[in-house]
């Protein structure tokens, strides 16, 4: 039967696309809990002092 193979085939192209969304789904989900909120972050500020010890 000619027609089991390509269903084969294309079953198994569905399980991996299917685990690829599952896997990107995990990712983002993950970067989402460990976002940390522009209001939470502190502004930097520059620091100078690098620039006294540094040869010229």
């Amino acid at each position: 039967m000619p027609g089991q193979g390509d269903e084969s085939v294309s079953r198994g192209e569905r399980i991996q696309a299917a685990e690829r969304e599952a896997a990107k789904r995990r990712l983002l989900e993950q970067a989402e809990a460990e976002r940390v909120p522009v209001e939470e972050t502190t502004r930097a500020v520059p620091d100078r002092r690098w620039r006294r010890d540094r040869p010229e």
